[in-house]
């Protein structure tokens, strides 16, 4: 897609997720526990999500119709060569128990690879977005990773497994060596803020497993275009679809992506 393109949507896509997110703000000042759905293990929605991503794919559709879309909530489901990657309100935990963290994350994906992407945090009203090679921005004005060149300075975020418990020994040994080795880890429960905040420099690395595509989209690509780096549990670029993502800024990483991956190598 031609940037010219790109940067004609950017505008109209944090409009629709502002759109969204304002629907879910009003929605939290009445919500209440009975109107709370469960989809597995820990796995919480509500009709907020579901109402939130209708109304992004109606935008998106006007928007870009020629792209597909991949959304959690299973609104809309059809793959095309260009593709909206949805989760309407990330942190959807946090929304049903009044935790002030959770996001409308929005991206455009094109062949494996993220060429847009916005992320709406509705409670401080701050909104992060990128479009490849054109650098990250929050609210306007540009953002940046860290430069904290070794781990001893570094903020750490991540999101503790709610499912699909097989892998928390290594999860557990990386958390001792993260609480024993760095100014300490922060987890904020929403992957897409955790992203941005990195992004912005609010913490300098993340690390995460049983992700999904939606928790990560648009969050990576800000990242990356803020000076960070991304890959999977070994290295690779499995993120997107591979549920496992590790995010640092460019100092750190090599030694942050090193020592998860050795413990979750260990006890593969």
């Amino acid at each position: 897609m031609e940037v010219n393109r790109l940067n004609s949507i950017l505008p109209l896509v944090i409009s629709t997720a502002k759109k969204a997110g304002e629907f879910i703000r009003s929605e939290r000042k009445t919500f209440s526990s009975d109107k709370i759905e469960i989809k597995g293990l820990n796995d919480l929605v509500s009709y907020v999500d579901k109402k939130s991503e209708e109304i992004i794919v109606k935008d998106l559709q006007t928007i870009f119709p020629e792209a597909g879309f991949i959304v959690e909530e299973n609104t809309r489901s059809e793959k095309k060569e260009y593709n909206w990657i949805v989760d309407p309100l990330d942190g959807t935990t946090n929304f049903i128990h009044g935790i002030p963290c959770y996001a409308v994350s929005i991206a455009l994906e094109h062949k494996g690879q993220i060429i847009l992407g916005v992320v709406y945090e509705v409670s401080r009203d701050e909104c992060f977005y990128a479009v490849t090679n054109g650098g990250a921005f929050l609210n306007e004005k540009r953002i940046k990773v860290t430069t904290h060149e070794t781990l001893k300075d570094c903020l750490i975020a991540t999101g503790f497994p709610i499912y699909n418990f097989e892998r928390i020994n290594p999860y557990l040994k990386t958390l001792e060596y993260l609480m024993r080795n760095t100014h300490g880890i922060r987890r904020i429960g929403a992957a897409a803020a955790d992203l941005c905040y990195l992004a912005c420099g609010r913490v300098d690395a993340f690390f995460e497993y049983n992700l999904n595509s939606w928790d990560v989209a648009a969050g990576a690509l800000i990242v990356k275009e803020a000076g960070g780096k991304i890959c999977d549990f070994k290295k690779g670029d499995d993120w997107l679809f591979g549920k496992e993502l590790i995010a640092a800024n460019s100092k750190v990483f090599e030694q942050f992506s090193s020592e998860i991956i050795s413990n979750f190598r260990q006890n593969a």
